[in-house]
């Protein structure tokens, strides 16, 4: 079955719930390459910063294909939260006393 783009239609509007879950992986996405830039930098926590770039990119890429695109699916949902729970990890190992 070919794509709607493929078939001339208009590819359809997100909605609001995947908006939102959009916004949130790129959020994290972003702040894990802030994240490795100051790694590099500071040449502290590398294999982290790398390895959390390389996670969420197969992650959010294997969840999309799985959930056909939707960004609303749990799957996808559950890999935000997946580094969303990384994110807090990380930052309560920084500034605990």
């Amino acid at each position: 079955m070919p794509h709607a783009e493929m078939a001339g239609e208009p590819p359809a509007e997100l909605t609001r719930e995947q908006t939102v879950w959009a916004f949130g992986a790129a959020s994290l996405f972003l702040t894990a390459m802030g994240f490795l830039g100051f790694a590099l930098a500071q040449g502290m926590a590398l294999s982290f910063a790398i390895g959390w770039v390389i996670l969420q990119v197969f992650g959010y890429v294997g969840a999309l294909r799985f959930a056909r695109g939707d960004l609303a699916h749990p799957l996808f949902k559950s890999q935000v939260m997946l580094h969303l729970m990384a994110l807090v990890l990380m930052l309560a190992i920084v500034f605990r006393n």
